[in-house]
């Protein structure tokens, strides 16, 4: 008779737990940050898109840099939150609730960024160990290849990769189909990169 009870608590806070991340990560720093500074609205540039990558496309290196750290940072508050306020067994539903918000904020008719300052917060708050090494293998292709999509998605894969080899299924699940879903985000610059005709970082789209 007590575990139904449980259950309906646990779903309950599976589910603010969810509401908590989408909430975090649908906050729109690139956009806000860069209509403060009179720049207008990031959308109409570049990818369209919210994240840093198309801040920096702005000439604005400062402004990037603070959308960077601000995007990832929702990402580690909201797994933190959750997990202190509903439980460690939320962490994974709002880590993964956090990359969807940032990715499909309703408050942007659901267009957002694709997800990848986001998803490194998240491995920070979930694992430090999965955030380092995706963090170093980003800052090591991005100095060898000097292309941008292509460093987050080698990062995203060696985080999935220490994900299973850290915490095994409990830690791997949330992080795979999170890397699973910014690769998807990325599907076009999958094919420019495999066309060779993805631009290098600050040029194009």
């Amino acid at each position: 008779m007590e575990s139904r009870p449980a259950g309906l608590r646990m779903s309950s806070a599976m589910l603010w737990a969810a509401l908590l991340g989408l909430l975090l990560g649908s906050i729109p720093f690139g956009l806000v940050l860069t209509r403060a500074a009179g720049l207008g609205d990031i959308r109409s540039i570049g990818s369209g898109n919210i994240g840093a990558t198309n801040v920096l496309r702005t000439g604005n290196k400062k402004l990037a840099a603070a959308t960077l750290l601000l995007d990832f940072l929702k990402g580690a508050v909201a797994v933190w939150l959750a997990g202190a306020l509903f439980g460690p067994e939320t962490a994974g539903i709002a880590a993964i609730a956090a990359v969807l918000g940032h990715c499909h904020p309703p408050w942007l008719g659901f267009r957002g960024g694709k997800g990848v300052a986001t998803a490194l917060g998240v491995f920070l708050a979930l694992a430090w160990p999965v955030f380092v090494a995706a963090g170093l293998t980003w800052l090591a292709m991005a100095k060898l290849v000097k292309i941008s999509s292509a460093s987050a998605l080698a990062g995203l894969l060696v985080a999935a990769l220490v994900a299973w080899l850290w915490g095994g299924w409990p830690l791997f699940w949330p992080v795979a189909l999170i890397v699973a879903y910014v690769y998807l985000r990325h599907h076009a610059n999958i094919r420019r990169l495999l066309a060779g005709t993805e631009p290098r970082i600050g040029q194009g789209k």
